[in-house]
């Protein structure tokens, strides 16, 4: 029996959305593997000659951010002309007419990048009006992308992750991932959550990229990831892949935590104090 015309369009407009989606998956997908194909060239030629300072003397940018930044910039003026572009480097933030708007972080880890240290990511990210639409984070020097759309499973290398959050361990056992800000105040002020957090559970761990870090923790690699002070482009991509693999990603004023519902309201007790 032929379908009514409603129930049609109805699923020509699903099945269009989904193209559109997977669409803006493969442009973020390029956008996350050239630039990290660049970063990894400079990182293999050795440790970059120029690095400047932005929000306090800890808070490094190179060369390598900004050439970065500036593919994925040009990759995607020939790719999605009409897109808006939020950025770290150098304050880009270019309205569009489109109604998207792509947030990118070019280099997540660039201390470590710095010194040698392969633990960073290039995080891409496209969002609309209810948030983010299609993230990846790569990671060059691994090799591994990890990548979501809204609604599905999240993948690894084009593999589907488990959805996680039915067999989350107790608070005792939990791996917390974790990282510091730049400014020293706020350092002293995490100090203080570490204090009460680290003997209630297994371990935290400090890797030093919260794009990956929240990539981790959706594949399960830790039980749970915070930090604060973390910006839009830290996060927009990693978080999506945490919420679509199943996790509670939460806002504690300043702090972001994504964890498994039976996790999230003990760690966010502790960590807000």
């Amino acid at each position: 029996m032929a379908q009514p015309p409603d129930v049609r369009a109805a699923e020509s407009d699903r099945e269009r959305a989904a193209a559109d989606l997977r669409e803006l998956l493969d442009v973020a997908s390029e956008a996350a593997h050239a630039a990290g194909s660049l970063l990894r060239a400079r990182f293999e030629a050795g440790r970059e000659a120029r690095v400047a300072s932005k929000t306090t003397p800890t808070d490094p940018v190179s060369e390598a951010d900004l050439a970065s930044q500036h593919a994925i910039r040009s990759l995607l003026e020939r790719r999605r002309p009409r897109d808006g572009f939020l950025a770290e480097e150098e304050g880009a933030d270019l309205a569009g007419t489109s109604g998207l708007r792509w947030v990118v972080d070019p280099l997540d880890g660039t201390v470590n990048y710095l010194y040698g240290i392969p633990q960073w990511c290039v995080s891409v990210a496209v969002c609309d009006a209810d948030g983010t639409l299609a993230g990846v984070v790569h990671a060059p020097m691994s090799g591994e992308t990890f990548t979501a759309v809204r609604g599905e499973l999240p993948r690894r290398d084009g593999v589907e992750l488990a959805r996680l959050g039915e067999a989350a361990p107790v608070l005792g056992q939990a791996l917390v991932a974790t990282g510091f800000a730049y400014d020293s105040a706020v350092r002293a002020q995490q100090a203080d959550v570490l204090e009460r957090l680290l003997p209630r559970v297994r371990d935290i761990r400090r890797a030093g990229s919260a794009a990956l870090d929240l990539a981790w923790t959706a594949m399960g690699r830790y039980d749970a990831y915070f930090e604060r002070d973390r910006d839009i482009w830290d996060v927009a991509a990693g978080a999506l892949i945490c919420e679509c693999a199943g996790l509670t990603v939460r806002t504690l004023g300043a702090t972001i935590l994504a964890a498994p519902d039976s996790l999230v309201d003990s760690l966010a007790q502790i960590i807000v104090g």
